[in-house]
């Protein structure tokens, strides 16, 4: 296996990071209440306005993601970091605003600036490589970290990483946007909920 082959198996092992022990966030609470909430994140965006704008009022969430994030025992606060040109944020983070508006009381999120924010990226490499976003970070009300996700759904950064790689990069992606276009959501929902049940109830 050549070394770019090896690389993009390192980066398809896993979307979900939990924590074994949480840690101390670089997301402080200052941080944190200074950045975007998401309709000021949307009024703010630039590039790839419209089709951010279309993506969040398209977006939707099943019943039984609604039924599971309502269920979670405790809240919790996600960060995710973003810039407004990334196609896999555009097709991501509105359908997670989405997750979140359907249960304010569990969830909460704001976004920050990837280029803005270097620590907070490079402690959250893809594989350990690459600063890939989104990344969505989770904290409690203590802002303690407790995993986090990015930044595809898994099924997608297979395919992306493998049998696609070696497509022209429009087709790729093409390819890319279609597949979001017929999961509308669901698998990002799915996962990101996963690994918020799997975080311990007593902190």
């Amino acid at each position: 296996m050549d070394l770019n082959a090896r690389i993009r198996q390192t980066l398809t092992t896993t979307t979900i990071h939990r924590s074994d022990t949480p840690r101390p966030s670089l997301v402080s609470a200052d941080r944190y209440a200074a950045a975007l909430a998401f309709p000021e994140y949307l009024a703010s965006v630039v590039k790839n306005r419209e089709w951010w704008q279309d993506t969040y009022r398209l977006a939707t969430v099943r019943e039984e993601h609604a039924a599971r994030v309502d269920a979670l025992p405790t809240p919790w606060k996600l960060v995710a970091i973003t810039e407004d040109w990334c196609g896999d944020a555009v097709n991501i983070l509105p359908f997670v605003a989405r997750l979140v508006e359907a249960a304010p009381k569990k969830l909460e999120m704001r976004l920050l600036g990837r280029d803005a924010n270097p620590d907070i990226v490079n402690a959250h490499l893809t594989g350990g490589l690459t600063r890939s976003i989104p990344t969505i970070i989770v904290l409690d009300d203590d802002f303690m970290e407790h995993g986090w996700w990015g930044p595809r759904p898994l099924p997608l950064q297979e395919q992306a990483m493998g049998d696609w790689w070696l497509l022209p990069k429009d087709e790729r992606r093409l390819r890319i946007r279609m597949w979001y276009a017929r999961d509308r959501g669901r698998q990002v929902h799915d996962e990101l909920l996963r690994l918020l049940e799997g975080m311990p109830v007593n902190r």
